[in-house]
């Protein structure tokens, strides 16, 4: 298989702190893969610097074959990466058939079909299409947030820990829609999730980060080993 995402030497810092020291990962067209790691490790810094929000001060990210590493997010977002942070990031003044909208004006397709591929996706969301986005669950808004990078039409999808905080339910949903856009579609997937069980379901491959270097990386197989366990353990 081919690398759709490489990041080489990644290193980020929040002013003179430092929190990334040379950073490797891989993601694979069509393949899933998970990094993981305790609280505080840097998995969200990661994900930060490879789609811009956060510049990195070393190292390199290229996309498909491509140097990105010095573009803005948005020219990040135009050439495939679709990212979802923490938080359940959406417009709460908007509707949900607004929030679609607007991320469907600012892509350089504007194919409506697109909005219509993401509520197939999370069907739930249609009924409450004219709702505004602050009045759903929490829950509710992740799935929008997830349906709002999807109607962007990425090739890569990254995820930050999108199951945090929900209830069961919805986790459950939120898993069968990571699992049919991977399986079903073939879309590559970086996911950034603490737990150990829905890796072992989801992951082709992983990476564990720990004081913001990777400690561990292999397949899914190897996602059974003793030390993965003690590297993410609390």
């Amino acid at each position: 298989m081919t690398a759709l995402l490489q990041v080489t030497g990644l290193e980020a810092a929040y002013g003179r702190a430092r929190v990334l020291f040379g950073v490797d990962a891989e993601v694979e067209a069509g393949s899933l893969l998970c990094v993981m790691g305790r609280n505080g490790v840097g998995k969200t810094t990661l994900l930060n610097a490879i789609m811009g929000v956060l510049p990195p001060t070393g190292g390199r990210v290229i996309f498909d074959g491509e140097d990105v590493t010095r573009l803005p997010t948005h020219e990040r977002v135009r050439r495939g990466m679709g990212y979802v942070p923490q938080g359940h990031e959406t417009f709460p003044q908007l509707t949900v058939a607004e929030n679609l909208q607007v991320t469907l004006d600012a892509t350089k397709h504007r194919d409506r079909s697109a909005i219509d591929a993401a509520l197939d996706v999370f069907p739930r969301l249609e009924e409450f299409l004219g709702r505004r986005a602050g009045f759903l669950s929490g829950g509710q808004q992740q799935q929008l947030a997830i349906a709002r990078a999807l109607v962007t039409r990425p090739r890569l999808l990254i995820l930050d820990e999108p199951t945090e905080g929900i209830q069961p339910s919805i986790v459950a949903e939120i898993e069968a829609a990571i699992e049919r856009l991977h399986q079903e579609d073939g879309l590559a997937v970086l996911l950034v999730e603490q737990y150990l069980e829905l890796a072992l379901r989801l992951a082709d491959a992983f990476v564990i980060i720990e004081g913001g270097v990777v400690r561990r990386a292999g397949g899914a197989e190897d996602l059974h080993d003793d030390e993965v366990k003690r590297l993410l353990a609390v």
